[in-house]
This record gives structure tokens, sequence and C-alpha cells, in this order.
């Protein structure tokens, strides 16, 4: 169990990971889906030598950069962050989370910044295909770093293709192809992009919206609806593909998550999925940890047993089943089991470690082979190894209100971009969208709403997985640095000031640069 644990420590350090994170994420998004539509964009020029579409090119291009300038700063901090406050978590994975943010740095990010010098200068200095090439591989590069940092972050989801290793109380990489396929990266990162390329096209909709509200840039605008809708409208249908495979996945590998996304306490065959809740407080209970209720609710029956197992007859647990077991015939171990086996998997560590201090090579032989190297013991025990600091069994619950909420603002946000598209293509394409101002307004009032939906997304992946910094592994009040807790704090007031100006200074930026629009992009 956890002792002389400093709680404020635990909150600071999560505070302040999660500042940087969401401002960070407000930066990401953009970057992803903007440096395609600009590669399409230039595409076109090049293709038809029109120097209008050059003009359109070179103003969302501007845009582009101050984005991409500010995101760098706050990722950068990001992964410092795992070294000053999560040295403990650190060292826990070993290689496997090094490895992929090592990838990201030397290969995706250099190709990165190699070619954005020459898409942004190389303007009538290299050849049109060159710099056609160059602002490809920008587009590349952005989305090949969002892989890797994906891969990581899956990992902590769904830990595979590593193994534990006594000696230095680390997990080590086996197999980079299970860690690079394991199916939460490869869902995590068809999701993530998409919705980047779905914010992107929201952005440049809008903008474009306001242009044609202004009666201004009407040549351009109209054509940067036609390309962002259709790219939106593609990518927006395909995000709805990607969530539902990552909706069963999670099922699979974080039931507990699963169950907190659709507040379903109780276990059941012919599930059905909330379209649409308000949660209220009940008088029912699991352990000290209220259970919510529906005050109103719009449900699909059978649809949440559906989309788990692809039959409405599939048994979907609830929180309450997965924290305290069911009958034999489910077959669901209960929290406090997995408890037991933890504290037995971290006693049999201790026993190791004891072995080494005092040199007992024959007692450090036989508890490596009689566990470490036993499957079954690794299976059934130390796959466990987490759950031995939790203090009760209710632990594992995530906050069930902050996950339902979220991941259905996603959804209902996420249906309601595909109409706009749709309307955006259908409009464009009638010739009429001018006219409809009321429209227009709906486009540009969407963006903010599609980087709330974005957000959303993270809040539901990370908050949803507590208490786990690694899912049955690690929770989060043990990967902290051991560091005060007053200098947690300090800096991260100073990271919240910062990344607010920051966010300021880019907000007012791109203003000043709408304001201006393409007409003078060439001085």
């Amino acid at each position: 169990m956890i002792e002389h644990l400093d709680m404020s420590l635990v909150d600071w350090s999560r505070a302040q990971f999660a500042l940087t994170a969401i401002y960070h994420w407000i930066f990401v998004p953009l970057t992803l889906g903007l440096s395609f539509l600009i590669a399409i964009m230039e595409t076109i020029y090049v293709r038809t030598g029109n120097e209008e579409w050059k003009k359109l090119t070179r103003f969302w291009m501007t845009l582009f950069g101050i984005n991409f300038a500010i995101g760098i700063a706050t990722g950068i901090i990001l992964e410092f962050e795992f070294g000053t406050n999560w040295s403990n978590y650190s060292w826990f994975v070993g290689d496997i989370f090094g490895a992929p943010l090592a990838i990201e740095g030397i290969l995706a990010f250099f190709l990165e910044s190699t070619f954005v010098a020459v898409m942004f200068f190389g303007w009538n200095k290299v050849s049109k295909k060159f710099h056609l090439t160059s602002t490809w591989l920008v587009a590349v590069g952005a989305n090949l770093s969002a892989l890797w940092i994906l891969v990581a972050n899956a990992w902590m989801q769904n830990p595979v293709g590593m193994i534990f290793n006594p000696d230095t109380a680390r997990n080590e990489m086996v197999s980079f192809w299970a860690v690079l396929f394991n199916p939460v990266a490869v869902d995590k990162f068809l999701h993530t992009i998409f919705s980047g390329f779905l914010l992107a096209s929201i952005f440049v909709l809008g903008i474009s919206a306001w242009f044609l509200l202004k009666k201004r840039e009407g040549w351009m605008a109209k054509r940067s609806i036609l390309i962002a809708a259709i790219f939106g409208l593609v990518s927006s249908l395909t995000v709805v593909f990607t969530g539902d495979n990552s909706a069963r996945t999670i099922a699979s590998v974080q039931p507990v998550k699963f169950a907190a996304m659709e507040a379903h306490y109780y276990g059941s065959e012919n599930a059905g999925l909330t379209a649409f809740g308000v949660l209220k407080k009940s008088d029912k209970k699991i352990g000290e940890k209220e259970i919510l209720d529906f005050s109103f609710r719009i449900k699909i029956p059978g649809f949440l047993s559906i989309m788990t197992g692809g039959d409405k007859n599939t048994y979907v647990p609830g929180i309450k089943d997965l924290v305290y077991g069911e009958e034999d015939s489910r077959q669901i171990l209960s929290v406090a089991d997995k408890i037991r086996q933890g504290i037995f998997a971290r006693d049999v560590l201790n026993d190791y470690k004891r072995a080494i201090m005092f040199n007992d090579t024959e007692q450090i032989r036989v508890i490596k082979k009689q566990y470490f190297q036993d499957k079954k013991f690794m299976n059934e025990n130390f796959r466990y190894f987490g759950y031995a600091s939790l203090m009760k069994p209710e632990d594992a619950v995530p906050n069930v209100a902050l996950s339902f909420y979220s991941f259905h603002l996603m959804v209902m946000l996420g249906f309601f971009f595909i109409l706009v598209f749709a309307a955006s293509v259908f409009l464009v394409l009638k010739g009429s969208i001018s006219k409809h101002r009321w429209f227009l307004w709906i486009a540009l009032l969407s963006i903010p709403l599609a980087y709330i939906a974005s957000e959303a997304g993270w809040v539901l992946t990370e908050a949803g997985r507590q208490p786990w910094i690694i899912q049955d592994l690690m929770p989060v009040t043990r990967g902290v640095s051991q560091i005060s807790a007053s200098s947690v704090m300090t800096t991260f007031i100073l990271f919240a000031i910062l990344f607010t100006a920051l966010l300021i200074a880019e907000v007012s930026i791109m203003l000043r640069q709408i304001k201006t629009g393409p007409k003078h992009q060439e001085d």
C-alpha cells in the first residue's frame, strides 16, 4: 500500500502535465490538417499555373507557420516534464516510451523541420515541383511526428511487446512491431490525425466564411470552402469509423473506461447506447463513490452490445461488475482479487531485491526461475502489479461524469460537423453559399466547437484511464518524482502565464493576418 505519499504533489504534477498537454493540443491538430490542405492547394497551383492559387496557398501557409512555431514550444516542455515531474514513471517504462519519442525526434521531426524552411522561404528560389515536394514532406513529417507520440501514449493505455526485468525493475521492449501495431495505437493514430484534418477543415471553412460575410476575397474564399468541405467531409466520416473501432478496442483492453464513457454501472445483455443524457446523483454507492443515475436520456436499445461484440446478446459488464467481479460464468476478476495478485507480485519483487542486496545467488536463481521466467506468474500476477498500490477496490473507478460528458460532447459535435461539411459542399457547388449568411455564421462559430471536441477527446483518453499512468502496471501516484509540491505549483503558475501569453500572441497575430488577407502575402 501507499505510504507517506504527498497527494498535493501528485495533484499538482497531474495539473501541470494536463495544463501543458491541453495547451499543446490547441496547436497540434491544426498543424496536422492544415499542412495537407496547403499541400493540396499548392498542387492545384502547380498543375494550373494560376497565380491566384499561389496567393491562396501562401495565405493559409502563413497561418500554418504561426501555429507551427508556437506548437513546437509547448511540445518541447511537455517532453521535459516526463523527466522532471514523472521520473519514476520514466524509469519504469525503460526504453519502451523513449524509443518512439527518439524516432519522432530523429526521423519525423527532422524531416518536418528540414523542409519547412524550403516551404516558407523557397518561393521563387527553387523549382515549383521541388517546392511542392517540400510542402508535401512537411505534411507527411508532421503526421509522422504524431504517429510516434501516439504509439508511446497507446502503450500506456495497453502495455504490449515488453518484458519486465527484475534486475533493473524496468520494462524492456522485446517486440518493436508489437508496440507499433498495438491495436490501441492503430486506432488512436487514425482517429487522432483524421480529427486533426476535421479541425483544420473547420478552421479554413470558418475563416473563409468570414471573408464572405465581409464581402472580401470571394474567389479565394469559395475555393477554400470547397477544398476544406470535401476534405473535412471525408475526414469526419472517417473519424466516425475509426472512433467506432477505437471504442470496440477500449471495451476489450480498458473495460472500466468503456463503462465510464456510458455511465454503465450494471452489466447486461442487449445493453443500450446513450445517445444523449444528463447525469444526476443517486443514493446508491460503489464503496465511497456515488453511482450516478440519469435524470434524462435518449437511449438506443441494444446498440452498446452490438458496438462491443457485434451482437445484441453480447454481455457488456458495468462498472460495479468490473470492481466487485462476476460469477464464474462471466469470468470477471474483481479488483480485490487483482490487488491480492498485485501484492503477491510486489512481494516477490521485494524478495528478489533483498536477495540481491545480500548477494544470495541461490535465492536469486530460484526466484527468477520460479516467478519472473514463469509465464503463468507473469500473466496472472505481475500483469496486475500496479493494483498493489491501490488503497481500495473503488480506487480503480475513474471520474464517471467527466468521462461520460467528454465522450458524448465529442460524439455529438462530430455528427454536427458532418452536417456542416455536407451543407458546405452542396451550397458552394450550387453557387449560393454567399447568399446564406446564417450558414456562414454557423461555419464561423464552428471553429471554437472543433477545438472543444478535440480537447474533449483527450480528456476522455487520459481521465478515463485513471487511476493508471500505465494500465494495470503503475498508478499515477507511483509515477511522480520525489520533489517538493511547492516547486511544481510554482512552475504550474509560470507555465499557465507563459502558455496563456503564447495563445494570446498566436490568436492576435492570426487575426491580424486574417484581416490583412491574401492580397499582401507577396510582401
